[in-house]
């Protein structure tokens, strides 16, 4: 690969690559167990989101030996391991360390074929946009964090967080996907600004048909918005233009870090609506078109209501 993307690949053969990536983090929910299937379904996602089939993992694991109980670690590394047999995914080992900060995640390998492998850097203009998760996650962390999240809310969210997108990415696998990318912690503005960076295309919103969790909106417009939402829109807003009917709140929400989010997918606008009605009976029901691919030399993305 001659471009940064989603995991490593490496082509072994004509018929074979294998995908490689690795991610970890702090706990961003108070149950360990959860935790360890969140860490897992974001670490599992990368492979996913280059078109690949993830077959083994190693755990990663910093542990505060000395002020946590040892069983809070096997909780998570069991979290994790549930989340890899419903991937199909054998865990082969890992490695742990002492560290005064609790971390979890995994080094994932995968296999694709070389023909069927997915990247971020084929956008062509007229391309549809199916984003395959509501947005967020990272508001409604930041409430979890300050105590302002209901339980049902909590239950909700990490149910999103940990589900996988294997069954987006096999309902999309037939079908000629030109550019993929996972929604992660850049947030999906983000992320559509490194899949136009370089393409000479851009992309036009509709802001209206970006599905949104309701309790981040609510969360939100409380003024719960991460860190991370201002420093990605520090660093990309430069590559955005906002409709003067955008309101600021919405701005924040489509900078909003996500994690473990879904899969952003550009596929040729004649099989957009057949796609779509795939992955919601494959059970991503929020799934969404969200806009279109646009010929730009100047590489921007346009947000309308």
């Amino acid at each position: 690969m001659q471009k940064a993307d989603d995991a490593g690949v490496y082509k072994i053969s004509d018929e074979q690559a294998i995908i490689q990536t690795v991610d970890f983090f702090t706990p961003i929910v108070d149950d360990p167990y959860a935790f360890g299937q969140i860490a897992a379904a974001n670490a599992l996602s990368d492979v996913y989101a280059m078109g690949g089939c993830p077959i083994t993992a190693m755990n990663l694991a910093a542990f505060p030996v000395k002020t946590m109980e040892f069983s809070t670690l096997r909780r998570i590394i069991e979290g994790g391991l549930d989340k890899l047999k419903e991937a199909e995914v054998v865990l082969v080992g890992g490695h742990s360390v002492e560290d005064i900060e609790l971390k979890y995640g995994l080094s994932v390998t995968g296999f694709v074929h070389p023909d069927k492998l997915w990247t971020k850097h084929g956008l062509k203009p007229g391309d549809h946009l199916i984003l395959t998760k509501p947005l967020g996650s990272g508001i409604i962390n930041t409430a979890i964090k300050g105590g302002l999240a209901s339980d049902s809310v909590i239950t909700e969210i990490t149910h999103l967080m940990a589900t996988l997108n294997r069954s987006a990415a096999e309902a999309m696998s037939m079908y000629p996907v030109h550019a993929c990318t996972d929604i992660t912690g850049f947030g999906l503005l983000g992320h559509l600004a490194e899949m136009v960076t370089g393409s000479r295309c851009g992309m036009q919103l509709q802001s209206s048909r970006i599905p949104v969790l309701d309790e981040a909106v609510e969360f939100a417009s409380m003024g719960l918005i991460p860190a991370g939402a201002y420093k990605n829109k520090e660093f990309r807003l430069c590559m955005t233009v906002f409709s003067e009917k955008i309101d600021p709140l919405t701005r924040d929400i489509l900078f909003d870090p996500q994690t473990s989010g879904g899969l952003l997918l550009s596929i040729p606008e004649d099989l957009a609506d057949q796609a779509l009605k795939d992955l919601q009976s494959a059970g991503c029901q929020d799934a969404a078109v969200i806009g279109q691919v646009i010929s730009d030399d100047s590489e921007k993305i346009y947000i309308n209501p």
